[in-house]
């Protein structure tokens, strides 16, 4: 769904484990890196979405995982130039996303991306906190930077935020 301005309703997903190092995994075929996203189809909540998107892109149920937190407000993204296309009566110019800190609960052999006909990746690691802000794509990075440092307290409650952690 693409809003009035040209943003797609979408949800980003920080998984983190029990040393609260984070999913990273490889976009098919190419060399980027993100967290799981995806779209926000019509009459789903966020929640909804995130579970779905969860187990389409990563193989994880809701029995897998605990919900930490989201963010509260949208976080927005534009799209270079050469990405952006015509949609039929909208175009697409960005993502708008809430995202959510979830823990691996079950066991990380559970994470698959055999779940759809289409994976969207085709390799994960486990990596330090700040990492994926500084390895994304650059025009995610603000939202990433956002995302990050507002679910920072739900890992590390009582401890600033620290850039230079990397």
């Amino acid at each position: 769904m693409i809003d009035d301005d040209g943003y797609r309703r979408n949800v980003g997903i920080i998984l983190c484990n029990q040393h609260n190092k984070l999913f990273w995994a490889r976009r098919l075929n190419q060399n980027g890196w993100q967290f799981p996203q995806g779209g926000i189809k019509e009459g789903e909540s966020p929640e909804q979405a995130m579970y779905r998107e969860l187990h389409e892109e990563v193989g994880l149920k809701a029995e897998h995982v605990e919900v930490m937190g989201r963010t509260l407000e949208w976080a927005y993204y534009d799209l270079p130039k050469h990405f952006i296309r015509p949609n039929g009566d909208s175009t697409c110019i960005g993502q708008k996303q809430i995202w959510f800190m979830l823990r691996l609960t079950g066991d990380q052999g559970n994470i698959s991306f055999e779940s759809t006909a289409s994976p969207e990746f085709d390799r994960w690691r486990w990596v330090d906190y700040w990492e994926p802000a500084f390895d994304v794509v650059h025009f995610k990075r603000n939202v990433y930077l956002s995302a990050l440092t507002e679910m920072w307290s739900y890992l590390f409650p009582g401890i600033a935020p620290d850039l230079h952690q990397k």
